[in-house]
């Protein structure tokens, strides 16, 4: 698995470009801005781009969605849907905070608790993991390799030393704790963590150093 990181965006979002070599096609998790830096990386690297997977409805999530779906437009935009009407309402998805409109297209697909995203023979599961949003995913990649720990994709749930902020709408400080106790550092120790800002840590560590737990 190659997770090709980029930094986009005035909030600095990690969002994370993910391929398999030496398929072609490609998923995106939180393209948060920069449209043009994720579209020359794409075309630089011969990659088809199969899904756009926002981890959350916020504007530092969802940014470059409309350009993606102009290039690529047999991509599908994939979020929860406690978080879908974000991505068509300025308010919502706080660009209107921040001094402009900022309108996806809609999601093409819903996702939700146990849904599998295929990407050629790999598998992504997604986890809702509410208290940032009310629909806030994590996408967590179940190798089949034992020497290749799984993987999570975190968004704004965890983050390397901290948690995501739970004083917006929708959020909820005990509603994050208990999904992140449950079903992140419930995990193995091995297994890394891609957060949604920040670099990237491993489960071990945040129970060892994450001062929330």
């Amino acid at each position: 698995m190659v997770v090709k990181t980029l930094i986009v965006g005035p909030i600095q979002t990690s969002c994370y470009i993910v391929s398999f070599p030496p398929s072609k096609d490609t998923l995106i998790i939180d393209p948060g801005g920069d449209a043009e830096q994720i579209i020359e990386y794409l075309g630089d690297k011969a990659l088809q781009l199969i899904y756009i997977i926002n981890t959350h409805g916020h504007i530092d999530h969802i940014g470059a969605n409309t350009e993606l779906k102009e290039a690529y437009s047999a991509s599908q935009i994939c979020i929860h849907p406690a978080d879908a009407s974000m991505l068509t309402n300025a308010p919502q998805n706080l660009s209107f905070e921040l001094g402009f409109n900022y309108i996806s297209p809609p999601a093409d697909r819903l996702i939700k608790e146990g849904d599998i995203i295929n990407l050629d023979t790999h598998k992504f599961v997604v986890h809702h993991l509410p208290g940032h949003t009310p629909g806030g995913i994590c996408l967590f990649y179940e190798s089949g390799v034992k020497t290749e720990p799984l993987v999570v994709f975190s968004g704004d749930t965890l983050f390397c030393g901290g948690i995501g902020r739970t004083d917006f709408p929708g959020g909820s400080h005990q509603q994050l704790i208990k999904g992140i106790k449950q079903k992140i550092l419930s995990l193995p120790d091995d297994v890394i963590v891609y957060p949604g800002h920040g670099p990237p840590t491993t489960v071990g560590q945040e129970k060892q150093m994450n001062p929330f737990f």
